[in-house]
């Protein structure tokens, strides 16, 4: 049996007063018209990872209106023969609180007992955005890979922080920055080294791969010169900076800089320069790519989140991400407007209706 979530259920979670569902490892397809609150089920799953979820929304903005009680949201999830009982829990807006197993646990724990992958439709402007978004979406790969690196950026960020202060207060004094760059070079040599391997990994996941999605050359770009791949370099580089960093205020040098590129690898078309429909598709490749890295390494493919996906894709190549997700094993939630956009996927899946009634998201389970 793979890993998956047998059981969910939502307490005054945006849209939803209250559902639970009981589910299988089947993909589950959801479909319903727009605002009926789909994208709101699959962000509740996207909480199973660290971080704030597929929308960045912070626990404030999750709450139910008009009641603004707070919200809750429970998992099921299986793994072979065991099972974890998740909860995540915000009390009127406030932090959100997150519990394994019923004991409070720190959310990087998370990354440790599930896989969660997402592409939404705010991610199509992927290649063509800010440097962060694409550094954002490099480090949800490399988390699926390895745990730690959620612990390691949040000691890089922390450090860095602490630097900025000192930058913008002008001190000058060498001994404060000691201790902090040391921080920041241990945190960040090992947060380049992460994403180094995970991008080998996708590499060799969408080398020789049987799919219909057109495969990507990735690099990794590290800002005016290549970031020194040791942690005395790098803590040398950023004592170094410190004059420059002092008048910009704020540090200019590190992994926060990085930036992900991409190539149509069959084209040698850099992705920003390519039609809005290969972005896509070039999006989907990796995602697919990621999931089979992860099967691959780990046994269990991880869950996937596909937000509007079949809406962008032709017949042949909706069909086909359908079966490459039957063929992977994921449990996958995909949301469209109807139920047409999943016919290919037949008795292969289990299947959501969303809809509004009296100001509210009902869910109801669906045979096609």
């Amino acid at each position: 049996m793979v890993q998956h979530l047998s059981r969910l259920t939502l307490s005054h979670f945006r849209s939803h007063t209250r559902i639970a569902l009981d589910l299988d490892a089947r993909p589950v397809a959801i479909f319903g018209p727009n605002g009926a609150g789909k994208t709101n089920l699959i962000e509740a799953v996207s909480l199973f990872s660290p971080g704030r979820g597929l929308r960045r929304a912070s626990a404030q903005d999750m709450v139910r209106r008009p009641e603004s009680l707070g919200w809750k949201v429970t998992g099921l999830l299986r793994d072979g023969d065991s099972a974890h009982d998740l909860a995540f829990l915000s009390d009127h807006g406030a932090a959100r609180q997150v519990s394994v197993d019923g004991k409070p646990a720190p959310q990087v724990h998370l990354a440790r007992l599930v896989r969660v992958l997402w592409l939404i439709p705010a991610m199509d402007r992927l290649w063509i955005e800010a440097p962060e978004g694409r550094r954002r979406f490099l480090d949800r790969m490399t988390l699926s890979f390895f745990p730690d690196h959620a612990d390691h950026s949040l000691t890089y960020e922390k450090a860095m922080r602490e630097r900025n202060r000192l930058l913008r207060d002008e001190v000058r004094d060498g001994h404060w920055y000691a201790a902090l760059e040391n921080q920041m070079a241990q945190s960040g040599a090992l947060l380049t080294a992460n994403r180094r391997a995970a991008l080998d990994r996708l590499a060799q996941a969408q080398d020789g791969a049987e799919t219909q999605f057109p495969a990507a050359t990735l690099s990794l770009l590290e800002g005016e010169a290549p970031l020194p791949e040791a942690a005395a370099d790098l803590r040398a580089a950023l004592a170094d900076h410190r004059g420059r960093d002092m008048m910009a205020g704020r540090t200019l040098l590190g992994p926060h800089r990085a930036d992900l590129a991409g190539v149509f690898a069959a084209k040698g078309v850099a992705a920003q320069d390519c039609s809005t429909g290969e972005q896509k598709a070039l999006l989907i490749s990796l995602i697919l790519a990621n999931a089979r890295a992860l099967a691959a390494e780990t046994g269990t493919p991880p869950l996937l989140l596909l937000d509007e996906v079949a809406a962008h894709l032709d017949a042949s190549r909706r069909a086909a991400l359908y079966d490459e997700i039957c063929a992977l094993g994921a449990q996958a939630w995909m949301t469209g407007t109807g139920p047409e956009l999943f016919m290919d996927l037949g008795a292969r899946a289990q299947y959501l209706e969303v809809t509004e009634r009296e100001g509210q998201s009902v869910v109801e389970n669906r045979r096609l």
